[in-house]
């Protein structure tokens, strides 16, 4: 396993889920092997190949994570990088099912930043039938390249995929409300200016208010509580918050039990 950020799910999930499964994880952090500084990524993914049955790296930059799968020998698991959340939208999608029964034909309104978690989620949301609105300020909307990704995806499950500016708009007919922190590791210095931008961007009551009877919370942790999140909507009856951290477990083992089930 492999961190250049530090985790507290993605760590967990894979290590116990690791046990679970019968097999352990190495952690190695940025003191251990510096990925890309003290050594190339060419070379410390050739030294690995020999060593271990699957390498999983929650990286800054995606072409890190990219760089690693060319020249790795055994699977390679994004745990997290700058563009893409894949294993959280896995867990995401889990919790949506147990909750509704069903995924097809529900809506995810996503509330801030079109980030790497809106990424991943929209992708996620055309796989399994959901419909997906973003409201976002603009400038922060979904990259280009995700949302041509998605795009023959919505049209062969016939799902929609909509952009607005207004939460209260991406809201309306929701049945799951989404957010995600505004301000990401590696964004620390833009927090005033992200802060002022994405003040009206809350998921709180009022917005809940807006979405279908029996509509849900969800983020994908960890939440700065009054900002982007009440705590009302954290820890009241339609929040399955947790319910979606503990399937990161659950997602993780299924990941691994996929990749590594025929080592």
């Amino acid at each position: 396993m492999i961190f250049q950020k530090p985790s507290l799910r993605t760590r967990v999930s894979f290590d116990v889920g690791m046990q679970h499964l019968g097999g352990s994880a190495l952690y190695l952090g940025p003191s251990e092997i510096g990925l890309g500084k003290r050594e190339s990524i060419s070379d410390v993914t050739r030294v690995l190949n020999g060593m271990v049955h699957g390498i999983m790296a929650r990286v800054f930059g995606h072409e890190d994570v990219l760089e690693i799968a060319r020249w790795a020998s055994v699977p390679v698991i994004n745990g997290l990088s700058d563009e893409r959340h894949p294993c959280q939208a896995m867990a995401d999608v889990m919790a949506i099912r147990e909750h509704f029964g069903r995924t097809q034909g529900l809506k995810l309104a996503y509330i801030g930043d079109g980030n790497n978690v809106a990424s991943s989620l929209l992708l996620m949301c055309a796989h399994f039938g959901l419909d997906f609105a973003i409201a976002a300020p603009a400038g922060y909307t979904l990259p280009q390249k995700v949302k041509d990704a998605a795009a023959p995806i919505v049209q062969r499950n016939l799902t929609t995929f909509s952009e607005v500016t207004a939460p209260e708009e991406a809201a309306q007919g929701a049945d799951i409300l989404y957010t995600d922190t505004w301000i990401s590791m590696g964004q620390e210095e833009e927090a005033a200016e992200r802060i002022a931008t994405f003040a009206g961007y809350q998921v709180n009551a009022e917005l809940l208010a807006l979405a279908n009877p029996g509509a849900v919370t969800m983020h994908d942790l960890p939440a700065y509580r009054g900002k982007e999140i009440t705590d009302e909507m954290m820890d009241g009856p339609q929040s399955i918050v947790f319910q979606q951290a503990h399937n990161r477990l659950h997602a993780q083992k299924a990941i691994l039990a996929r990749l590594l089930g025929g080592a």
